[in-house]
């Protein structure tokens, strides 16, 4: 991809800056840096996004940082574009968010004073929702749906998990069970449930620290969804934390600091993310590293399925 970034880089008049890849997940991101000032530019999976939902995403960043929250935004090409078509790649580029990883995938958390940062990082939470509440998108903005049928209808937005073809007889049946539960329960609820405009995606990889500021990076997931579904996000993936109870006491601490919250559909929740993973492995069997992460996935989601299961019914957080 070093090609198209040197054909898009005139685009934005970076004809004399140097460049580095910083990641590769769905989308290729290169650390621009020109007269001492970074930018990030983002070349996007062929076919994953139309260019709609694209502008959609860079308009809604650029919305809530307006409203005052730490999130790139995008950053205009000389003929006053956010988006280019190169080499048949989009491309675009957003304002640099300086700072680290709040931490990675499997590994230990190493900061210190996590019960604060994660109230910090609720209260960030909830004042994305009500910087996203507060913005009326145009007529043209389209993004994915984490509703009931997104979540659990019969093409989730990240596929059908209780086809994975690896899972055994039970825990296929473990996992139908539990979409059944959890149609039920969100066809009962889902009227008084928070709904707008999410992350989606607010994981360690996806929260940047810089003293004692946070931010929100990577809003590639972000559409509209249950409000509960974010903040389930950011536990599942703190789960194995040995002080997890902690954590999520001032998550779910900080974020009522800001606007209310109603848990009770959390286990409901934990569910519905742990199960997401497993439908979005599907299609990606073939990449390094699939084969472990595939089974880590069905294992987490089988055992979200049951606590979701046990507590039904009588849930209090």
């Amino acid at each position: 991809m070093n090609a198209v970034v040197q054909v898009a880089l005139p685009f934005w008049g970076f004809e004399a800056a140097t460049y580095e890849l910083v990641a590769a997940r769905e989308n290729q991101v290169f650390r621009i840096e020109m007269g001492g000032v970074a930018h990030a530019m983002r070349l996007h999976r062929v076919g994953y996004r139309s260019d709609a939902e694209l502008q959609s995403e860079l308009d809604w960043m650029a919305a809530v940082s307006k409203h005052g929250l730490d999130v790139p935004s995008p950053v205009s090409s000389r003929d006053g574009a956010v988006m280019h078509l190169v080499e048949g790649v989009q491309v675009d580029v957003l304002t640099w968010i300086k700072g680290a990883a709040m931490g990675a995938m499997g590994q230990p958390l190493t900061f210190a004073h996590q019960p604060q940062v994660f109230e910090q990082l609720g209260r960030e939470m909830a004042r994305l929702h009500e910087a996203s509440d507060a913005w009326a998108p145009g007529n043209g903005f389209t993004r994915w749906h984490w509703d009931r049928e997104g979540v659990f209808g019969a093409q989730p937005v990240w596929g059908r998990f209780w086809d994975n073809p690896t899972l055994t007889p039970t825990q296929k049946e473990t996992l139908i069970r539990a979409r059944i539960a959890a149609q039920q329960d969100l066809a009962a609820m889902e009227a008084e449930l928070d709904y707008g405009l999410i992350h989606a995606d607010l994981v360690r990889e996806n929260v940047i620290m810089a003293g004692d500021r946070l931010s929100f990076i990577d809003f590639d997931d972000g559409g509209f969804g249950y409000r509960l579904f974010d903040v389930a996000t950011t536990l599942f993936k703190n789960k194995d934390t040995p002080n997890f109870a902690e954590l999520k006491a001032a998550l779910l601490a900080g974020y009522r600091a800001i606007r209310p919250l109603d848990a009770t559909l959390l286990p409901l929740f934990m569910f519905a993310r742990a199960a997401s993973y497993v439908g979005w492995i599907i299609a990606r069997m073939d990449e390094e590293g699939a084969t472990e992460r595939n089974a880590r996935f069905i294992t987490q989601a089988v055992d979200a399925a049951h606590d979701y299961l046990k507590v039904r019914g009588g849930i209090t957080v």
